[in-house]
């Protein structure tokens, strides 16, 4: 059984796709890509995908993952362009490996979001960066299915910066005068800490209140590495693997004598 890790998309008013319309949508591209899959056992028996953190509904993402068992093998960069011809555009398939470590969703540790605040200054948005940071603490409320929950947001925050907008890749917000973007790498920690909870701390400590409802985009998610800051691919080990193999393999080959030249 053959494992491959897909990387996909969702972009545009795609972003309002919820995760079981993208199943489904996935599922009915494997059958048109006549994907050979690997099924489960029992009575229903379904397709072996195994998706990892999906955004939540009405969010953009650049990196969600997943994970397909093949019962035949197929090149990777082969089944990545005939499933994305498969998908609508927008939920576009962006790269995939062949998996040979375990643990992908132990590896999605951290999220790089971007947050685009229409109608908002970006000193205002600075402003409230800084009384964020500056606070040990920053608790919001959120309604679960058991009920308001009270938790802090403030220590799921790895990182978090207000900026200019330097364009719109999603391209479906029209710019305006005021406008500023917020950078915000989270830790995923439980309970989960979303971007929109992010909001309500900066709306706690500086009456930050966009007028509109701000533009989410996942930009990456991976490992979370403390010494740069930054979110690393969580494929990488993988591709690492496959270019170490072959010199792994010539330093156990096993050596073989010289011919005797002639006497």
């Amino acid at each position: 059984m053959q494992r491959i890790r897909l990387r996909y998309t969702k972009r545009g008013r795609l972003r309002f796709t919820s995760h079981r319309d993208f199943q489904r949508a996935f599922e009915r591209a494997l059958r048109r890509a006549e994907v050979p899959m690997a099924y489960s056992a029992g009575f229903t028996p379904h397709p072996k995908v195994s998706y990892a953190n999906a955004a939540p509904t009405g969010t953009g993402s650049e990196a969600e993952f997943l994970e397909i068992a093949l019962t035949e093998r197929r090149d990777p960069e082969t089944l990545r362009a005939l499933l994305d011809e498969s998908l609508p555009a927008g939920l576009d398939i962006t790269d995939a490996v062949e998996a040979h470590t375990s643990g992908l969703a132990d590896r999605l540790t951290a999220s790089l979001w971007e947050l685009r605040l229409d109608g908002v200054a970006v000193d205002d948005a600075r402003k409230a960066v800084d009384a964020f940071l500056a606070a040990e603490t920053v608790e919001v409320q959120r309604k679960t299915k058991n009920g308001i929950r009270t938790f802090d947001t403030r220590s799921a925050v790895a990182g978090l910066v207000a900026d200019r907008p330097q364009g719109d890749p999603q391209g479906d917000r029209p710019a305006t005068d005021a406008c500023a973007i917020l950078r915000l790498v989270v830790r995923h920690v439980t309970p989960a800490v979303r971007p929109d909870d992010v909001l309500s701390g900066l709306r706690a400590v500086a009456d930050l209140a966009p007028p509109v409802p701000a533009a989410v985009t996942r930009l990456a998610q991976g490992l979370f590495d403390e010494e740069s800051g930054t979110v690393t691919d969580p494929l990488a080990p993988d591709r690492e693997a496959v270019t170490a193999a072959p010199s792994t393999a010539a330093a156990t080959a096993p050596a073989t004598a010289p011919e005797a030249g002639p006497a």
